[in-house]
Order: C-alpha cells, then structure tokens, then sequence
C-alpha cells in the first residue's frame, strides 16, 4: 500500500493552474527525487502532500496515521535572533532532552542545543532542521531543496546522510532537487516535473530523456550527475515513462 497517492491532482494560485493530471505516489523505503525548472511545482507538490495546499480537483489519500516529517527551504535567521538549538527542536512539539539528543547524533552534529541557531553554518543549520524532521520518527520525510546553499562538498555529505536515514529509519524519502549537477545514484525514481509529470523513472533513465533534455537543455551534455556511493545499490525500479514536456 502506498504512503501517500495523488490521482489527477490540480492545483492552481489565484486561478492559474499550477500541477494537473498529477498522479504520483510512494511507497515504504524508496527514495524519489523530483527535478524541474523554477516554477514547475515542485514546492507546490509537497504542500499538497503535507497538506499544506488543498487540491483543486483530484483526490489525495495517505495510509492510516502515517507520520511525516518536513525540512522546508533554507530559512533566513538574523544573527542576533536569540534562539537554542533546544528551543528551535521543540517547535511545535516538546520532545525530551534525550530524544532532541540523539536526533542530533543521528544527524551528525551531537552536543549542539546550548547554540545558538544564528551563529550555525548553513550546512549546521540543515543539519538541525533534519533533526527536527526526525524526531517524530517519520514514515515519509520531505526535503524541500535542501542542499539550497551549500557547496558541491556539503551537498554530496547531506545527500549521503539522507540515504543512511533511509537505511535506519525504514522511511520513504521526497526530496525536490534544484541541483541538476547532484543526484543520489540510490534514488529509486527521479521525476521530472513542469507543471505535470513529464517524464518517469531511473536516473539513467530520465537523464536520457528528450522531455528531459528539452527542459535543461544540454549544458551537462543532457545528463544528471550521479553521486557515486562507496557501495553498490540494486534496485528493481517501475514507473519508467515519458510524456511530452510543454516548454519554451
């Protein structure tokens, strides 16, 4: 059974439509990443999936008590905004110590709630996002450009960690990806969005796709960039289709 599934979904701001004929779902354990130019919906399609945007036709269906969790867009924090680590991690929730402690380890950055969120680097501060995503212990984690910012070095670390919490956690992961230059090789689907799905599957598979390579043109002679992992992962994958991208 699927965690969350779209069927025709439309959604539209102030009347101009904005995703339609959206049908896409995920399941336990794999990791999609979904890929589009500015403007394409990619943020769009996770607020429907958090239920943040309602749809304008089609329907949106979620396993029983599933739970998600969501690390947004890098977010601007003034340097003086006088905030803990301790206090950003109970937003909205109240977690204990011990569970706000090893939410951190899990990500990579112990011994941290006594600082103060201005003071972190970006790559820091993605890092305690993803621990407040967590903590929940969510069945559907959702990233939302969440290398947005970093270098290519931190990028390929933040990817990598993501996949090892896939690994622990048993979750599905979403994640929209504005670097076209870095996508995970154990991505089980990528999906090329603008405004409707235009294409579907591996990888591989999508990279060599003309929808594709209509979109992004040939600057990375029409491929996606692979991070290459230190192990090998096998995956049966489905859900490899095209349709025709409207574009410029």
């Amino acid at each position: 059974m699927a965690l969350i599934e779209l069927k025709n979904a439309r959604v539209s701001y102030d009347q101009k439509i904005v995703l339609d004929k959206v049908n896409f779902s995920v399941s336990r354990g794999e990791i999609v990443t979904i890929v589009g130019p500015n403007g394409s919906g990619k943020s769009t399609l996770l607020k429907v999936m958090t239920g943040v945007k309602e749809l304008d036709a089609g329907s949106l269906s979620t396993a029983p008590k599933v739970r998600l969790g969501y690390v947004p867009q890098k977010i601007a924090i003034d340097d003086a905004f006088p905030m803990t680590v301790r206090r950003f991690l109970k937003i909205p929730f109240s977690p204990n110590r011990k569970v706000m402690e090893e939410a951190l380890v899990t990500v990579g950055f112990p011994n941290s709630l006594d600082r103060q969120i201005g003071e972190l680097s970006g790559g820091q501060l993605q890092r305690v996002m993803l621990a407040r995503a967590i903590i929940g212990s969510p069945d559907v984690l959702m990233l939302d450009e969440p290398t947005q910012g970093l270098d290519q070095s931190g990028a390929a670390d933040f990817y990598q960690m993501i996949e090892t919490l896939r690994e622990e956690m048993g979750c599905a992961v979403v994640m929209v990806s504005h670097d076209l230059h870095v996508v995970m090789s154990a991505s089980d689907r990528v999906i090329c969005l603008n405004g409707h799905i235009c294409c579907e599957g591996t990888p591989a598979v999508v990279s060599t796709a003309p929808e594709y390579r209509a979109l992004f043109g040939r600057g990375t002679k029409g491929a996606l960039a692979l991070y290459q992992h230190d192990h090998d992962h096998t995956h049966e994958h489905g859900h490899e289709h095209s349709e025709l991208c409207d574009h410029e």
